[in-house]
């Protein structure tokens, strides 16, 4: 008797499985990042059009931060976390909020991969995950996930009204694919420590 295909191929993980030397991804960041980058298919082309249409996108930082926490601040479950006691905005938390998320936007549209920024996105995923932002708690993972979708949307809006179709195509396209690694690494901070193989 045969086994059935399903079966064969669970043998064939088990025994890749037993065979493959995994390693953490904070023990390597680099190495996680640029293997993520082969996943998502993030080649040369795509790093091309996220640097030549990163003038357009840090051109429009104050405003594409701005509306980010103004959109966070509409919904109380992502709002508690820049309130303060009294209930009120804390426009300081604010003010640095935008100023590390126009950072990030820097860095990204600069396709930054040197270990400094890589480990600099598993803290901010860690932090995210494990630091009480007070007085809302833990950031949840689903809003860490809603926040990159915003951010997606933002920029394809922004490609779509400054580019050229095809050009607003591909610029959109290689950042969603940069976005998804960064997102890769922000969520290992919400992960149980498992290793990559």
């Amino acid at each position: 008797m045969t086994a059935s295909p399903r079966a064969e191929m669970l043998a064939r993980m088990e025994a890749d499985a037993g065979r493959a030397v995994g390693y953490l991804p904070g023990t390597d960041m680099p190495r996680f990042v640029r293997e993520m980058m082969e996943f998502v298919g993030l080649d040369e082309a795509d790093v091309a059009a996220i640097r030549g249409s990163a003038p357009l996108v840090l051109g429009q930082a104050d405003g594409l931060t701005t509306a980010l926490y103004e959109h966070f601040l509409k919904f109380p479950r992502s709002a508690r976390f820049f309130l303060r006691d009294d209930g009120s905005v804390d426009a300081e938390r604010l003010e640095r909020r935008k100023h590390s998320l126009a950072r990030w936007l820097r860095e990204t549209a600069e396709v930054a991969t040197t270990s400094e920024f890589s480990y600099y996105l598993l803290a901010v995923g860690i932090s995210h995950s494990h630091r009480a932002q007070r007085p809302g708690g833990t950031i949840p993972p689903h809003l860490m996930i809603g926040a990159m979708s915003l951010a997606q949307t933002a920029l394809a809006a922004i490609f779509d009204a400054e580019l050229p179709a095809g050009e607003a195509a591909a610029a959109s396209a290689a950042w969603n694919k940069l976005l998804l690694v960064h997102l890769s690494v922000l969520l290992l901070g919400y992960l149980p420590l498992r290793p990559v193989h």
